[in-house]
């Protein structure tokens, strides 16, 4: 019986406990502070915390609306970035330096221009690898799953009619 009330006791912290657990290690009790602490419960989720969770700060985006800054710098090649870099390059040659850091603070070019169409890998690797060896590689992009219900059902009708076929023959 005693069993059952200290299972439904549902000791969630030491709070709980009040004076008793403070009195069980001034009084040198081991065996009631070990049944106290046994009792407590190990779900942290349980707990309550103690720190106040910190405030959420504004995001990056709300503080370039805030301070209107245009877009930050990408960090690879992008479809406007080889138009922008020409742009820079004209306003370099006709009007010069200061120019074309102008253009560089309002639209920005990427940091790095990674070689096109090497799936991935250093210019020099790709060019080094034997025609096989380039078919072999993985495509650039991953094709669409044509997936739809119909499909699948049509696929489950044929695939259970083709193990059919095969347990019979």
């Amino acid at each position: 019986m005693q069993i059952h009330t200290l299972d439904k006791a549902q000791l969630i912290n030491e709070v709980q406990l009040g004076n008793n657990l403070n009195h069980a290690v001034e009084g040198g009790r081991r065996a009631d502070f070990a049944l106290m602490l046994a009792m407590l419960s190990p779900d942290h989720l349980e707990t309550t915390p103690v720190d106040a969770p910190p405030k959420q700060g504004k995001t990056e985006a709300e503080l370039r609306a805030y301070f209107e800054l245009s877009e930050p710098q990408p960090l690879t090649t992008t479809e406007h970035c080889y138009d922008n870099g020409a742009a820079q390059a004209a306003a370099f040659h006709s009007s010069g330096l200061a120019d074309a850091r102008l253009l560089q603070g309002l639209q920005p070019t990427a940091l790095t221009f990674p070689p096109q169409g090497t799936k991935g890998m250093p210019e020099d690797l790709y060019h080094n690898l034997s025609g096989h060896e380039r078919r072999m590689l993985p495509p650039d992009k991953n094709a669409p799953i044509q997936a739809s219900p119909q499909n699948l059902y049509l696929s489950l009708i044929q695939a259970k009619r083709f193990s059919e076929m095969y347990q019979t023959a």
